[in-house]
This record gives C-alpha cells, structure tokens and sequence, in this order.
C-alpha cells in the first residue's frame, strides 16, 4: 500500500501540467501513487500524461469523457490505494518536501486530516509574486496540536481549501466522503471540505506552507451565466448531507448558514454585473427560508454582516440599487469634474438622494434649475 495517493484531476491545463507533474513526482516521499484522471481534456493533455507515464511507473492515468470536476475527484478517490490521500490541482504544484511532512505528521498524531498552510501566486513577465496564506486566518493556537471540530466550531471560520493537506483514506471511506457531481468546475471543493469537517474528530494544522495555487486568471468563469448560481447548487448539496445526517445537522446547522452567507457574498461580489440583481434574489429567498427555518444564528454574524443579510432579505433590489449608486459615487469622486459635480450636490440640500432615487440627468436638470434661481 502507497503511503499516499496523489489526485490529480486534469481538464485542458497543458500549459502548466508539466510544472505540476514535475513537482508531484521529485516528492522526498518516494512510496506514492499518482493517479492523474484526464476529464476529456481536448488539447495536449493526455499526450503530456501518457509521456510522463511512460517515465513513472507510480503514475495511474485514467481516461474519462468530460463530466465535471466532481465526478473527476470521485474517480480518483475510488482509484486510490494509498494510506492517504492528497490533491493537487492540475494547473498547480507543489514543494518537494510537502507529502513526507504531512504524512509523518499524520502518522505521529494519528490524524485523520492534516492541513497546512499554502501560498497564492501569479506570474507576470517571468516574476513569481506570492502571498502567504494562513489557514486559520487571525485564529491563534491552533497550529501543531489535533482539534476536533465537534468541540470547536471556529475551525468551520478557517481558509477553505481541499488540496493543501491529507485525507486518510479509510476515513473518507468509512463515511462515503465524495464531492457533489455537479457539472463544470464550480466550488464543488466547498462540499468535500464541509463533510470532512462535520465528520473527522482528528484534525491537525501545520503552519508550514506547501502548496503552490496558481492565482493568474481568479475570474475566469464569472462572466459567464451558468456559473451564477454554482455556490448555491453546491451549499444545496451540503444541505442534502446535513439533512439526512439528523444529529450532524444539530450540531452544525448555525456555522453552515454562516458559512453560507460569506461564500455567497463571495460570489456575489465577483460575478458580471449582468448577473447580481439575479443572483442576489435567489440569496433573498433562500436565507428568507432558512430564518423561518430556525437555521440562522444571529450571534454567529458580526454587526455588519447580521445588517448586510437583514439588507438583502427584505429588499434585494434596494440593496443591489444602493451598492450600485455607491459604486458610481465612488467612481465620480475619483475624477477631477466629479469631485466638482459632488461639491455642487453638497451644496444644495437633497442632491445626493435625489441622484441616487432619480439619476444624474433628472438630478443636473433639477440643479440647473436651483443655479437659475440663485443667479435671479
């Protein structure tokens, strides 16, 4: 049996496959299986896997039409034979020294999870340029000891991510722990991590980082409509595992609906302009149920947020309208002949609502019209 299993799911990333297989490969822990699942990739991918197959004989490629990040992850994890398991992205890499780490930790504190931290990085022109990442964020002491999220909850607070650790294998198997099989590749890591969160009682943070996640195009998808409503799509999924766990749910219900919230105003701070009136209705409606639900614990939110959810469940045009009008606000405030526009409004009564509620047109006609009769 490998110690473990390295997962890599591979859709269309020629350009950086190689940097990733390289990185998997040169691991100090040599007793490892790398199983590379190709999702129907339609450029030089698989060609790229069957040349480092041919080199590697720890290297498993498994061939599949395109079905989705999901069931690409599942297919690996069910391949996998390895004590434990680890993920990394295909357009990724990682440190040589990551998977001898984090699997001596796991077996000196018999984990079920090991998480480290990881850097976020962009090339440009040739220059490597990398931000820290800390998984618990502001969280201090909860690094180099076993925590059981049952006992506490902040951990749920923590960066979420699947690839910048191990999972043991019997553990993920002995709860059924997959992702949700939904199409493309949206936030279906968002479910793994929660289920393993809700289940393991023997987790361990390591404040070394490792993993190498490739920043250089964040916004790829979020222009396009059918990926509006994937946060959803995936935070119904954990809700489905919630539900037909009685006594996870109990336990977890609160930080889920937290968890929830930041992720959706996640997404709706990223997608098109296009799509947020949109998506910001189903945001509405879907915690306007989980209130009336009993799901929704104020003390759990900070002032701000608890104002912000309360915000867009009463009116969610309202809230969009106003983000919008600041936004525009701040644009104007930028610019020389805005700064001057915004001294004129100041100074006659009523002409920030009244560009808010009525625009800049009817706003410069009203204004005019003030002008006029303070001249006569």
């Amino acid at each position: 049996m490998p110690k473990v299993s390295v997962i890599i799911p591979i859709y269309n990333t020629e350009p950086y496959l190689r940097e990733c297989l390289d990185s998997v490969i040169n691991q100090t822990l040599k007793d490892i299986e790398i199983i590379c699942v190709n999702d129907g990739s339609t450029d030089n991918s698989p060609e790229i896997l069957k040349e480092y197959a041919k080199r590697d004989n720890r290297i498993k490629v498994i061939d599949k039409p395109n079905s989705g990040y999901g069931h690409t992850m599942n297919v690996g994890i069910d391949a996998a034979t390895g004590e434990y398991i680890g993920i990394v992205e295909s357009d990724d890499y990682v440190k040589p020294e990551m998977y001898e780490t984090l699997y001596d930790i796991a077996k000196e504190n018999n984990a079920e999870i090991v998480k480290a931290d990881f850097y976020r990085f962009t090339k440009e022109n040739g220059r490597l340029n990398l931000k820290y990442n800390r998984l618990t964020g502001k969280h201090e002491g909860y690094y180099g000891r076993i925590i059981n999220p049952k006992e506490d909850i902040t951990v749920f607070r923590f960066i979420m991510n699947t690839w910048s650790g191990i999972y043991k294998k019997e553990f993920l198997d002995k709860y059924h722990i997959r992702h949700n099989e939904s199409p493309g590749a949206s936030y279906q890591d968002n479910g793994f991590w929660f289920q393993t969160f809700c289940l393991a009682s023997r987790i361990y943070f390591h404040n070394e980082p490792f993993y190498m996640n490739r920043r250089d195009n964040p916004n790829s998808s979020v222009h396009r409509k059918d990926k509006v409503f994937c946060m959803c799509d995936e935070y119904d999924f954990i809700k489905t595992f919630l539900d037909n766990n009685p006594d996870i749910k109990k336990r977890f219900i609160y930080i889920y609906s937290l968890k929830r919230f930041h992720n959706y105003m996640f997404t709706y701070n990223r997608i098109a302009e296009d799509f947020k009136l949109m998506f910001l209705r189903r945001f509405s409606r879907d915690f306007k149920l989980a209130m009336e639900n009993g799901e929704i614990d104020k003390k759990l939110f900070s002032v701000n947020e608890w104002i912000t959810l309360n915000q867009i469940i009463r009116d969610p045009v309202k809230y969009n309208r106003t983000r919008l009008y600041k936004k525009r606000l701040k644009s104007i405030e930028r610019s020389k002949i805005g700064q001057r526009v915004l001294w004129i409004l100041r100074k006659f009564r009523g002409g920030i609502r009244c560009y808010k509620e009525n625009g800049l047109r009817y706003t410069a006609i009203r204004l005019k019209e003030k002008i006029i009769k303070k001249v006569l």
